[in-house]
This record gives structure tokens, C-alpha cells and sequence, in this order.
């Protein structure tokens, strides 16, 4: 193994790519027709890891004028320091938002990094706590038709053998409750009974809304009920998880540990995403918190980002197989994973495995 002495780590590379959809997609409370991703390259000892984001292109110019003179000359080996000193450099910029979004990328690229420089896979550097990692289908967007819908389900459940899926429901803001109902009783059909089936409201729905639906929901099996009211109304989390016997989910769009905190008593399991929360580092602490309070964590979007730190803790529940993310982390990197049976395995060489196609995705690139 290589000498493990100080590597100074070199001012990162960073750049913007926007992606069209592949059709048009909403969730209960957004639409969109394209996706952009924030790719962070940082460089040391010879070795380069790659992190990333997903955020508007402005966050390119806060890597580049804010967090980028903090890394520069820092030690490669010395990740929760780097990942702290980066926190601190945000204090009057604010640290969430684009901020955290930036260090999420540039902290995911340190460890990679450093698992680069030692030569061995991520999962050994931070110590693997199993060896598959069970995955589950997202995508079901609003805006789908029923073909379209059945089609993507029928995909994930009866082609890739992945027994568990995940459709958006609250349509605009919850005024279409009927057309909600309506889709999980066709995702039901289309996958069985024997396939878990999850829905995602996007904090779409009022209190007493969401505890009508969720009943409703839970005839057709539903046990995953995504933000049924907004992620910041913990006290209306907290009813609806009451109310309901289907697990009531949040913190997908955490950034911090305080949020975590808070949200952690609302909810039956917590989700983290590592390129919104602070990277790899705030990720793991955040399953820590969870552990603490006897919940499991599920990691939210960019499954790529997570599958080895996935592996690493004993409270995982699942990684989202999110499409958009899926399509994207196919698309621009060599290492991308398999989920067919419903699990996934970091096991592809060195780092988180993956290797940026730079030269394939330069159509995209906007910054």
C-alpha cells in the first residue's frame, strides 16, 4: 500500500452539464424537462476523485470563488477536516442551498479521492457493513399516462426483478386526489401484490388531507408515504404518522444535522441525501443520528453516490433508484451498476468505482 504521508490536494475542476428529460416530469408540487448535474474533479498525489451534485450552474462560480481557495494545499487523508473547513467558509454565504449542494460534491470527491490514493474501494476504506444493497424504483412522475406508467413499472418489477417501487402522487398541490387514488390502483395492478409500493407526495397535501389519502392508500398496500405535508411541518408530520399505519418518510431535502435532529421524532424513517447533506461525511453522520434515535435511513437520489456508503452502515433500509439520476449517472460515467434482482454491490475497483466520460458529455456541458 502506498506511503499514507500528507498528499495536498489541488484546486478542484469543476463544471455544469444540463440534460433534457427523456419526457416531461412533476411531483406534486414542481415540473421539469431537464436535470442539471454539478461535476467536481479534485486532484492530489497523482489521483483524481469525482464527486457531484445536482444543481442549477451557479453553484460552478461557489466552488470556484468561495470553497476552492479553502481546499487548495489542504491534506488529501484528513476528509472531516477539509469537509469542516469548507462549513466554516460558507458561514456569511450561508451554508445551505447551493452551499451545501457545492460541498456535498466537493466532499464526495475527497473520499473518493483518498480511497484512489490507498488504492482500495471505498466500501473498505470506510468499512462495509454488508455486502448488497437493496434498491427501489422511483420515478411514477405526475405527468406520466397510464402506458407510460405501467410501462416504467413493469420494467423495474417484472424485467429487473426489483421488488419494491416508488410513484409521485399529489398533483398539483393535491387538487387531482382522485387521479392520485386512481394511479396507485394501476401501479398496484401493474406490479402485484407481492412488490412493496411506495408513493412520494412532495409535501403536496394539507394535514387532514393527507391522513384521508393515506387510508385510502393503505387499502392498495401503500407502506411508504413520502412527505405527505411539507418536509418543515414536523408537527404535521408527526399527526399524519400518527394517523396512518403505512411508514411516514422525510429529510430527503435535509442539509444539516440540526434538521435531522428535528425531523428524526416526525417520521418512521429518515432519508439523507449525500449530494445535498454535506457529502459522504454528512450522509454518515446523519445515519448515525438515526441509529441513535432506532430508525433505519434511506438514501435519497443519486444512487451512484450512494451505494458504497449505503454498504457502510448497519440502519440502511434502501437506496432510491431515482430515474432522472439513473439516466444521467449512466450517461456520464464508466462504472455504472446493475440493479436487476433489487439489489447492487460498490464492488468495481478502486474509489466509489465510477470514471467521468468528459469527453462523451461536453454536449451538455453550460458551465
Amino acid at each position: 500500500m502506498p506511503d499514507s504521508g500528507p498528499v495536498r490536494v489541488e484546486a478542484p475542476a469543476v463544471s455544469a452539464y444540463t440534460i433534457p428529460a427523456d419526457a416531461p416530469e412533476a411531483d406534486g408540487t414542481l415540473a421539469w424537462d431537464a436535470t442539471t448535474i454539478v461535476v467536481v474533479e479534485v486532484t492530489g498525489g497523482g489521483a483524481t476523485g469525482t464527486g457531484w451534485t445536482y444543481a442549477p450552474a451557479a453553484t460552478v462560480g461557489l466552488v470556484d470563488e468561495v470553497l476552492s481557495p479553502v481546499l487548495r494545499g489542504r491534506d488529501a487523508f484528513a476528509v472531516p477536516a477539509a469537509h469542516d473547513a469548507l462549513v466554516g467558509a460558507v458561514r456569511d454565504t450561508g451554508s445551505q442551498g447551493l452551499a451545501c449542494r457545492a460541498i456535498s460534491a466537493l466532499d464526495i470527491a475527497l473520499w473518493d479521492l483518498k480511497a484512489r490514493l490507498l488504492e482500495v474501494p471505498l466500501t473498505r476504506l470506510i468499512g462495509a457493513a454488508r455486502k448488497d444493497v437493496p434498491v427501489y424504483g422511483s420515478g411514477g412522475f405526475t405527468t406520466y399516462h397510464d402506458t407510460h406508467l405501467a410501462a416504467q413499472l413493469n420494467g423495474w418489477v417484472h424485467g429487473q426483478r426489483i421488488p419494491r417501487v416508488k410513484i409521485k402522487i399529489g398533483e398539483d398541490w393535491g387538487r387531482a386526489a382522485a387521479r392520485d387514488v386512481a394511479r396507485v390502483r394501476t401501479a398496484r395492478d401493474v406490479v402485484g401484490r407481492q412488490a412493496e409500493l411506495y408513493v412520494d407526495a412532495g409535501g403536496a397535501y394539507t394535514r387532514k388531507q393527507a391522513v384521508r389519502i393515506g387510508r385510502v392508500l393503505a387499502e392498495h398496500g401503500v407502506g411508504w408515504f413520502e412527505q405527505p405535508v411539507a418536509a418543515d411541518d414536523l408537527h404535521g408530520l408527526a399527526l399524519v404518522r400518527d394517523a396512518l399505519v403505512s411508514d411516514v418518510v422525510a429529510g430527503g431535502h435535509g442539509s444539516d444535522l440540526p434538521y435531522f435532529a428535528r425531523v428524526i421524532p416526525s417520521v418512521d424513517c429518515l432519508q439523507a441525501d449525500a449530494t445535498r447533506c454535506g457529502g459522504l461525511t454528512g450522509w454518515l453522520r446523519a445515519a448515525a443520528v438515526a441509529q441513535a434515535h432506532g430508525l433505519e435511513l434511506s438514501a435519497r437520489g443519486a444512487p451512484h453516490a450512494h451505494v458504497a456508503v449505503a454498504a457502510c452502515v448497519p440502519n440502511l433500509r434502501h437506496v432510491e433508484w431515482f430515474h432522472d439520476h439513473v439516466r444521467i449517472e449512466s450517461m456520464f460515467f464508466d462504472g455504472a451498476l446493475d440493479p436487476t434482482g433489487g439489489t447492487v454491490r460498490a464492488d468495481g475497483g478502486t474509489g466509489h468505482g465510477l470514471l467521468l466520460r468528459t469527453a462523451d458529455v461536453e454536449e451538455y456541458r453550460v458551465a
